[in-house]
């Protein structure tokens, strides 16, 4: 089984929510390592870059606003961004977060548990967790410097 290393954003909503913990919690007890963790604003341009294969569809712009914590009237940039490593991080950490859509998210999941749909249709999901090995290691460059992670 590979050793993988995945990167996971607790968004704005969480922090504004106060589900910081409850999420740490359910990523903890999955068994793997969190090696890394910082608090930061988001910038545009963080943003940009982090959601570039969603350039063009119609769903990026409230991508950019919400990783930025521009929804519902918070002005909060702020989001936790971690790194967990150990055997199959990235599918273990997934299978916790749950499906991307709340509504299809398992009960228990982060995602099924915590997050929600808005009435605009946007989904409020509390998390980001790398889709893949390329994905993640392309995500967490963005986040981190080498000298960040404690591996």
């Amino acid at each position: 089984m590979p050793i993988e290393q995945t990167l996971i954003l607790i968004k704005p909503d969480g922090l504004c929510r106060k589900l910081t913990g409850l999420t740490i919690d359910r990523l903890d007890a999955s068994g793997l390592d969190m090696v890394a963790a910082k608090m930061l604003s988001v910038s545009e341009k963080l943003a940009q870059e982090h959601y570039q294969e969603h350039l063009g569809k119609p769903f990026y712009p409230g991508l950019i606003r919400y990783i930025r914590g521009e929804f519902h009237g918070f002005k909060d940039h702020r989001i936790l961004a971690l790194v967990y490593r150990g055997e199959n991080a990235i599918s273990q950490v997934r299978a916790v977060a749950g499906a991307t859509n709340p509504e299809h998210a398992t009960p228990g999941t982060i995602r099924g548990s915590f997050g929600r749909v808005t009435t605009a249709g946007q989904f409020e999901n509390v998390i980001h967790a790398s889709a893949n090995p390329a994905d993640a290691a392309r995500e967490i460059s963005l986040w981190f410097k080498p000298e960040e992670i404690l591996a």
